[in-house]
Parts: C-alpha cells; sequence; structure tokens
C-alpha cells in the first residue's frame, strides 16, 4: 500500500506543550471513571469508538489500513473465531506475529470473550520459544506466515500439543486463521453465549525476564489495559488529530498497548512499523503526519549517532514518549530534533510502580508531586549488594534511603478494597510471583514488590534510575536472563563452566553481554557461535567472550560475577584472552589494544 504523500510541514504553532499539573489532572481525571463499571474493558471502548470515530483511520501499515469500523469489525470477527472453537473464559492463545494492524484486532477481539492471549516474542527460537508457550498451556496458537517456518521447529520440543493456525500464507500444513474469518460475520458476538469479561479478569500474558530465570508471563488484567490507555492518553493529552508513530515491539506493553490505545481512545490514529530503523524514521515520521512517537533510549541514542537527515526538523512532533533517555542524550536529541516536549517514564510490565517526568528534566525518570504523594506507594530502601538482597536493621526491617542515597524501588502491593492501582497480579508461575515479592518491610505482615531496579531521589523529589539488580541485564531494548543464557551457552558440550553478566560500552545505554568461560581443548569459536546462533535471539548473544583457565570458588557466585562484572573487557588490564563478536565479520575475533580503542570510540557496529 502507497504511503500517504510526502508534504513540506513546520511546527504548528497552535499546539502548546502541556504543563505538569494540567497533565496530572487530565491523567486522574481520564482514569477515575475505569472501576466505576467493572464490565466496561478496552475491546468494549473500541466497539463504542467506531460508532463515535467510524471512518476515522485507526491502524495503518505498509501493507493495510483499518478505520475504527472495520478495527471494530474485525475483532468482532475473531471474537466469533474463538467462540466456534470453543474457547472458554480463561483459556490462553498465543500469538506469534510481526507488527501489525492485525496483531492489535486479533488479541482485542479474543480478549472480548474472556480468553487471554499470550504474547510471544518473536526473536524466540526453539528452546526458547518452547518456554514461552508451555508456560501458559494455551489451547491453540496463532502464528503469522514469516514466523511458521520458526514455530514448526519447536513444535517438537513442546511438552503438549497446541492446535496451530497460520495467519498468511504459510508454507506448512497448518490450518489458515485468516481463511476462516472470512466465514464469520463483522458484527457483535450476541447471538453466541458467552461470558464477557470483568476488569479483574487477566486479558493478556506479556513476557519480563525480570532479575531471576527464564522468561516469564507476566498477568495483565483488562483493569490495566485501560489503566494504561487512559493515563498515558491523560498525560500526553491525545486528540483526534493525533497521529503516533509506534515501531515498538507489539508484544510488549509499550508498544503493543500504551502506543496504541493512549491514541485510540482519543480518536487519533497509529502508524505501525515492523521495527525501528533510524535511516528511514524522520522519513515515516513526516510522510506518515505523525505527531507523537514512542521511544526507547536505545532508539535515541541510535537517531543522535545517525548522519544528518534532510526531514529531522520538517515534522510536527509536539511531543515523545517513552524511557530509558540518558542524561547524556536528552539535550542533543531534544535540541538536534527540535522536540518540544519529552515525557519520561519509569514502569515496568508487572510492576505496581511507576513515575513520570512530566516536567521534562533531563536525566530524571519521574517525580511524585505533592499533591499525590498520599497516593504513592514507592519507596526506596537500602542495599546489601554482597547479599544481594534489602538490608535490614537490627529489627529485621529494611531501611529508607535519604536524599542521593541509591537503593532499591518497591512498591506497597495494595490487596484491599482501596481500589486495583496498587496490586501486583503476579505471572502465570506462581513461584516466580512470590519471588518479587518483599515482606515484613516496615512492619510485619506487610507485603511489597521488588522492582530489581536500583534508583536515587534527589532533594527536589526527582528520581534518577542507577542499575538493575540480579540476573537481568538490559540491551537493546531487551531484558536478558544471565541464567537464561548461562543455560544455552552451558548446553554447548566443550564448555565446563560459564558465568554470564553484562558490561558497558562507552555511548550505548543498557549493558552488553559478556561470558567468562571454561572451556575443554576442543572448543572452537566457530561452532560456539553458531550455537549461539541458533538458540539465542540475537540481543542475548554475549558480544564478549573471556577464556578462563579457572573460575575461582573460594568467592560466592555472586560475588564473583561483581568482581568479573568490574573487571570489564580491557586487554592492557585483563591476562586471559577476551575475544569480540565483530559483525562485520559474523564471528569472534581476538579482542587487542587497537580494537579496544575502537570500541571505547564508538566506531564499531554493535
Amino acid at each position: 500500500m502507497p504511503r500517504p504523500r510526502q508534504v513540506k510541514m513546520s511546527p504548528d504553532p497552535a499546539i502548546k506543550t502541556s504543563s505538569p499539573l494540567k497533565a496530572w489532572v487530565r491523567a486522574l481525571e481520564m482514569t477515575a471513571p475505569i472501576e466505576r463499571d467493572p464490565s466496561v474493558t478496552l475491546p468494549v471502548v473500541i466497539e463504542t469508538l467506531a460508532g463515535q470515530f467510524g471512518p476515522a483511520l485507526a491502524l495503518a501499515d505498509d501493507h493495510e489500513r483499518m478505520t475504527y469500523r472495520e478495527l471494530a469489525d474485525t475483532s468482532n470477527r475473531y471474537s466469533r473465531w474463538a467462540l466456534r472453537q470453543g474457547v472458554a473464559p480463561g483459556d490462553v492463545i498465543c500469538l506469534l506475529m510481526r507488527n501489525c494492524p492485525q496483531y492489535f484486532a486479533i488479541w482485542l477481539g479474543i480478549t472480548r470473550v474472556g480468553a487471554v492471549v499470550s504474547l510471544i516474542n518473536t526473536n524466540l527460537t526453539e528452546d526458547s520459544l518452547a518456554h514461552a508457550i508451555d508456560v501458559v498451556t494455551p489451547r491453540h496458537v496463532i502464528v503469522g506466515a514469516e514466523f511458521s517456518d520458526i514455530f514448526a521447529a519447536a513444535v517438537p520440543r513442546l511438552a503438549q500439543s497446541v492446535e496451530a493456525w497460520v495467519h498468511g500464507d504459510g508454507t506448512n500444513s497448518f490450518r489458515r486463521i485468516d481463511l476462516e474469518l472470512d466465514l464469520e460475520a463483522a458484527g457483535q458476538p450476541i447471538n453466541l453465549e458467552y461470558r464477557a469479561p470483568q476488569i479483574t479478569d487477566c486479558a493478556l500474558y506479556i513476557y519480563t525476564s525480570g532479575t531471576t530465570g527464564l522468561p516469564k508471563a507476566a498477568k495483565i488484567s483488562h483493569f490495566r489495559l485501560m489503566q494504561w490507555s487512559y493515563w498515558f492518553a491523560g498525560l500526553m493529552d491525545t486528540r483526534p488529530t493525533d497521529r503516533m508513530l509506534n515501531c515498538l515491539p507489539m508484544y510488549h506493553s509499550v508498544g503493543g498497548v500504551v502506543a496504541i490505545g493512549s491514541v485510540l481512545v482519543k480518536g487519533g490514529s497509529v502508524v505501525i512499523r515492523e521495527g525501528f530503523s533510524a535511516r528511514r524514521f524522520w522519513s515515516d515520521i513526516v510522510e506518515w503526519d505523525c505527531t507523537l512517537f514512542q521511544y526507547i533510549g536505545e532508539l535515541c541514542r541510535y537517531l543522535v549517532n545517525a548522519p544528518p537527515h534532510p526531514q529531522e526538523t520538517r515534522h510536527r512532533i509536539r511531543l515523545c514518549c517513552g524511557n530509558g533517555l540518558r542524561p547524556d542524550v536528552w539535550p542533543k536529541f531534544e535540541s538536534r530534533f527540535r522536540i518540544p516536549q519529552i515525557l519520561e517514564f519509569y514502569a515496568s510490565t508487572e510492576g505496581n510502580v511507576s513515575l513520570y517526568n512530566c516536567e521534562g528534566k533531563p536525566g530524571a525518570i519521574g517525580r511524585i508531586p505533592s499533591f499525590l504523594a498520599h497516593r504513592s506507594n514507592l519507596v526506596l530502601v537500602k542495599f546489601d549488594t554482597a547479599a544481594g538482597q534489602p538490608l535490614r536493621n537490627d529489627a529485621g526491617l529494611c531501611v529508607r534511603c535519604k536524599p542521593d542515597e541509591v537503593g532499591e524501588a518497591i512498591g506497597k502491593i495494595l490487596d484491599d478494597d482501596s481500589g486495583l492501582t496498587g496490586r501486583f497480579e503476579g505471572y502465570a508461575d506462581r513461584e516466580a510471583s512470590e519471588k518479587k515479592i518483599l515482606r515484613n518491610v516496615f512492619a510485619s505482615g506487610d507485603a511489597w514488590f521488588r522492582t530489581g531496579d536500583l534508583m536515587r531521589k534527589d532533594d527536589r523529589g526527582y528520581y534518577y534510575f542507577v542499575d538493575r539488580i540480579g540476573d537481568t541485564f538490559r540491551w537493546k531494548g531487551e531484558n536478558v536472563s544471565t541464567a537464561e543464557v548461562a543455560a544455552k551457552i552451558s548446553a554447548y558440550g566443550p564448555v565446563q563452566e560459564a558465568i554470564v553478566y553484562g558490561v558497558a560500552i562507552p555511548s550505548t545505554d543498557g549493558r552488553a553481554g559478556m561470558v567468562a568461560i571454561v572451556a575443554a581443548s576442543d572448543f572452537d569459536l566457530g561452532a560456539f557461535r553458531e550455537h549461539l546462533r541458533s538458540s539465542l535471539p540475537d540481543y542475548a548473544c554475549p558480544l564478549f567472550l573471556r577464556m578462563c583457565n579457572s573460575i575461582e570458588a573460594t568467592s560466592t557466585f555472586k560475588s564473583k560475577v561483581q568482581d568479573l562484572a568490574r573487571q570489564g573487557y580491557d586487554p592492557a588490564v585483563i591476562k586471559d584472552p577476551i575475544f569480540f563478536y565483530d559483525r562485520l565479520r559474523q564471528g569472534f575475533v581476538r579482542l587487542d589494544v587497537a580494537l579496544h580503542r575502537r570500541l571505547q570510540n564508538g566506531e564499531l557496529r554493535l
């Protein structure tokens, strides 16, 4: 489908950036009614909006456009399809597809009739993919044609059989859901019996690494879908004239819910891209006449480091919203691309803690205004790095941080009648849910959600992200579980011991993967790289490899990880051979002083 005709544009002088106070008030006003009618869920809202904005554009990509009426009709067809398959409330259907308008319509329709849709990371293959499916015990799996072969390869690894459907012309024998859909009527599924979900019911599973172990399927209720959509609609002051560019993965909460729901609930439209491209980003913004875009910090850094683009200031962007924008990148990004307003926030998919930087203070992840202090459940507690746990005093209770003291962010879990906002909905795995709860924190019997993030708060009340805790680090916008990566590496025969950790690289966001290995004499770099490629998503494959004769057993495992991470990858300091994965050569090369210097200067492709 051709894109809209490119036109010359300049910033609209009528658009004013919103004051922080007004943003907070809008968000509070828009979310206040959610709990009053527990039967109103996001699918119901979209149906209502179709009556109001029917012919207006809702979702679009290069291949398809959906008006509000078409989005509602398409989602209703998926509702009918689910009911025809005998899908009951609480049944799980996995979704493995690329970013596209159909993606949103699929889970919208299926969740309307009470089923739960599990959004699968499209980078997963083989054992990792099988694990993500098995952990939610689905009845059906819907696979985009482009992933049908990858899914077929994972089928023998599944613990139980599932019925598979392919969307599009696949190369296997799976049934075509898009053809089945043509048999379904577009109207609401009122003539088929089903129990409409309530806002407290689970709607989605969205995967997160958390701080330990394999990816976990976080429960996302209909309430959270409504809360996310209307809260951000209020903060961003979305309107029918807005158009959002969304190039973030739709299997994540921000790209799949926030960036879309916050615009649709106010009658705007969303342009969906399959992924981020620094080369075409500003062309997309201008050609689609976007006024908003959603970011992660890595995206902003890529744009700042990219060569000048002829359209990078010819846009009508009034606001961008996201998280992870680094203090050193923020002013360059804002100034070079003439961004009128940046809304930085902090939140996690499964967490009950969130922060919002409505003031646009560079580097801060948020601030709790004084008039909302009584509603905040966030506290920073001192952290014992050696123990890997919050510090306890002589009475066995946690200790609150003072201004500018670094500590772990925790959120009080509210399971009383005060509302749904402070609840922790947990994971599909109950044991994993319990591991995220910190008990007897400030009083006997209280319970708090552990974010796994270290922060500090200055004397003006602004919060700043410091680092991740535990066995997870973030790279290329994805959480990487060191335990999962170490398990895959250890499966390669010659590897006798492996410790995985993240290391910082100048001018990059997050941590790059590094592994310290003790290996047998038949260890082969080429075969090892091929093993990584076939076992792990690209973002999880370590960039650095340290070959050790032994790894001392005198320290605890955790302190050894910290020691290795502190030592880093400087060949002038470390005697062990270190290898770096060179993307141009498609293989590991010995990291020498000259190559290390180029890496520090940002001259190498990562």
